[in-house]
């Protein structure tokens, strides 16, 4: 017979020591660039950290969302994956802040595919056709249960500012030429000859990482 429904699931296996990786081994100076004394943007113990520095309003972002999401779903659990967003100014600046408000109140996760598609496929924001106001945009999470004006405020508090400029100063110290970027433990700059490239790319530089690390 059929196990009943309610036996308890058996225990998830442990994180994989190695992905499967496909391709060769990336080169560097092709594939990514070493960045000098690069440190992760934010460390964690026994973790390998993957940043995507990204801008809701830039198309290549956009483009790239519906790969780096399911991937970074199916990272191991040592690897700890950072959005950060671009400050590059104006409209990018404001939205970095819209990132970081809906972080503190707790809706960045289930909002983050939706504003880019409210931006390039609905077309209700401008991102960069225009100028969205800090209204507009505090409108938009508004559909998501937070109420407008305590998300304005919060994009303009002292807490989001010292975020976007951390952030800012990750994006300088990386030497990012453009976004999407996407940087492993604060060491490498991916580069890649496409988006699937870029990411097979960030596995062989993940499990580098991971090896060096199991082997501290």
């Amino acid at each position: 017979a059929a196990p009943a429904a309610t036996e308890a699931a058996p225990a998830a296996a442990p994180a994989p020591t190695t992905t499967a990786l496909t391709g060769p081994a990336p080169v560097e100076g092709s594939d990514y660039q070493v960045i000098s004394n690069g440190q992760p943007f934010q460390p964690a113990a026994g973790k390998v950290e993957v940043v995507e520095i990204f801008g809701y309003v830039c198309p290549a972002c956009a483009a790239f969302q519906p790969l780096v999401g399911p991937w970074k779903a199916g990272l191991p659990s040592d690897v700890n994956f950072v959005y950060v967003p671009a400050m590059f100014g104006g409209t990018w600046d404001n939205y970095a802040r819209a990132f970081y408000a809906a972080q503190t109140l707790g809706v960045q996760e289930k909002t983050h595919e939706a504003l880019y598609a409210a931006i390039h496929s609905q077309q209700t924001l401008k991102g960069e056709r225009g100028a969205d106001s800090v209204d507009d945009i505090a409108k938009f999470y508004a559909g998501y249960g937070v109420d407008p004006k305590q998300f304005a405020a919060t994009m303009g508090s002292f807490a989001v500012n010292a975020k976007t400029n951390s952030a800012k100063q990750f994006a300088q110290r990386s030497a990012i030429s453009g976004t999407p970027s996407i940087i492993i433990n604060g060491k490498y700059l991916v580069k890649g000859k496409s988006f699937p490239d870029m990411l097979r790319i960030a596995d062989h530089l993940i499990a580098r990482e991971r090896g060096a690390a199991q082997a501290r």
